[in-house]
């Protein structure tokens, strides 16, 4: 199972259960949670992720709740109330990133410029992906 871990070492990410979905997220917010201009999340089931020590959420926009290290500041999980049951991890803060390579882009029309995702063969949503990524969630 995958497993994960904060800048510091401090917090510690364990997953039971297989991925749902990893994809790019081009949206403003992702963006500037994370500090990259092309995020990529791996989504597992909610009840199969836990941190220790636990970290409460935090919520500065309605329906998005995230958390992230209290000691390095590192984004550790977001959850969004339009895609249920389902915890989003940056995929660099997991110990094996490679074997979850993004199969779509989400929120497209908010990427930056210079990044090019018309050539790269994956999915492209130009909204948040809902349907994709909830159908994946569902299987």
């Amino acid at each position: 199972m995958p497993d994960g871990r904060c800048y510091c070492g401090a917090t510690k990410l364990t997953i039971t259960g297989a991925a749902n979905a990893s994809t790019y997220c081009h949206c403003s917010d992702c963006k500037r949670w994370t500090g990259s201009a092309a995020p990529v999340f791996v989504a597992f089931p909610s009840r199969d992720v836990t941190l220790t020590p636990d970290i409460s959420e935090t919520s500065f926009a309605k329906g998005v709740y995230r958390r992230n290290c209290p000691d390095c500041g590192s984004p550790l999980t977001a959850r969004f109330d339009y895609l249920p049951d389902q915890t989003y991890i940056p995929v660099g803060v997991l110990d094996d990133p490679d074997q979850f390579p993004p199969t779509l882009h989400c929120h497209a029309l908010q990427k930056v410029a210079w990044i090019d995702i018309e050539n790269d063969g994956l999915e492209i949503s130009r909204a948040s992906g809902r349907s994709v990524l909830n159908r994946s969630a569902s299987k």
